[in-house]
């Protein structure tokens, strides 16, 4: 079992920047592909970024690329999402994700835990 506690998020203007943390309980962290996804009221859960336990490759979605970045940090167990640039339309609850060990997907039904999500608005 893997709990995941997600810290940041709030109110931020447009262009501003936010960080989102979140803290994985467990020991196979390092194994793990770690992702964040949005979701608004009335939408289904779209994906954001995500970064595998193996190497460290990091995915995007095409509307956060240049302007999100992902990071882990084994020793601590984290994983954060830097947001920069930030638009009216990223405003979303944002849910961090773990995957089983060893597993690699970018879709919201191969990440098998989640957070209990963080508000994240950003006005115009």
């Amino acid at each position: 079992q893997v709990q995941l506690v997600e810290t940041g998020g709030g109110l931020v203007q447009a262009g501003g920047s936010l960080s989102l943390s979140c803290a994985a309980s467990g020991r196979t962290f390092s194994r793990r592909t770690m992702g964040w996804f949005r979701q608004v009221p009335g939408k289904e859960r779209e994906f954001v970024a995500a970064v595998r336990g193996s190497g460290g490759r990091t995915d995007y979605a095409d509307s956060v690329k240049g302007r999100f970045t992902i990071s882990r940090d084994p020793a601590k167990n984290t994983v954060h999402l830097q947001m920069d640039s930030l638009k009216p339309e990223d405003t979303a609850v944002y849910y961090c994700a773990a995957m089983p060990p060893d597993r690699f997907g970018l879709l919201y039904r191969d990440f098998l835990y989640w957070g209990q999500g963080t508000q994240v608005t950003v006005s115009s």
